[in-house]
């Protein structure tokens, strides 16, 4: 199935960081080979220990990337929103996926096969270049992550939660947000539980960084305030 969900301004190409600054004869082959399927909430792109052969690209949605304990206890290891490509490691190792892929909310996701995907890296060095670069910056933000979760305190963690969600969904000019995910994949995302993220949530209104309307609904009222306290640059 072709990419019925794209248009020419807006494809699932064009809306790729990695694949932006293509010229139109450039991209006209990816189209070509880029097809597309809509997941409903709760369904899985993939599961852990799957083969694929196939880079995935979010063009609509939300997708959590998770691992889950012998215990069965689940943990988000990366949180992709539109624009974000995922699939590429056991694509180019021939590898089993190493987590599971699943829908947080109504997502279509757009796909290229491994031989089109490789035909398409071969002929043009400089796309080869900005997946290396993409892949390099995975590996920063895995190692911060790593860091973070035994360097920062709750609060810190979740103020930086809270800043990657308004600057990856929040609307231009406008400083609320929903949460775009429940409390509990909020506290599998951040490394606490659901009980610390809600008190941590209540901290952040009591020092008026923060206000809350019902449970999701999420205004930035000290941005400069909130990076500073996730140790983030203002």
């Amino acid at each position: 199935m072709r990419c019925n969900h794209c248009t020419h301004e807006s494809s699932c190409i064009t809306t790729v960081p990695v694949f932006r600054g293509l010229s139109e004869a450039e991209i006209l082959p990816l189209r070509k080979v880029t097809h597309s399927r809509s997941f409903p909430k709760g369904a899985f792109i993939f599961r852990e220990g799957e083969h694929s052969d196939t880079l995935f690209l979010v063009q609509e949605g939300l997708i959590k990337l998770t691992k889950t304990s012998a215990e069965g206890k689940e943990q988000i290891v990366r949180l992709l929103f539109p624009g974000d490509f995922f699939g590429l490691f056991s694509l180019l190792r021939n590898e089993k996926q190493y987590a599971n892929a699943e829908a947080v909310r109504s997502t279509v996701i757009c796909a290229i096969d491994k031989t089109d995907f490789l035909k398409t890296i071969e002929n043009h060095s400089g796309l080869s270049f900005r997946f290396l670069k993409a892949v390099n910056d995975r590996l920063y933000e895995a190692d911060e992550s790593v860091g973070n979760l035994s360097l920062l305190a709750v609060e810190q963690r979740l103020a930086r939660a809270l800043i990657l969600f308004y600057e990856k969904i929040g609307e231009p000019l406008q400083t609320a947000f929903t949460l775009p995910i429940s409390k509990k994949d909020l506290a599998s995302f951040i490394g606490t539980t659901p009980e610390s993220v809600s008190r941590k949530l209540l901290y952040l209104m009591s020092q008026k960084f923060i206000r809350l309307d019902g449970t999701k609904r999420v205004e930035i009222l000290e941005m400069s305030l909130l990076k500073e306290l996730a140790g983030l640059k203002s």
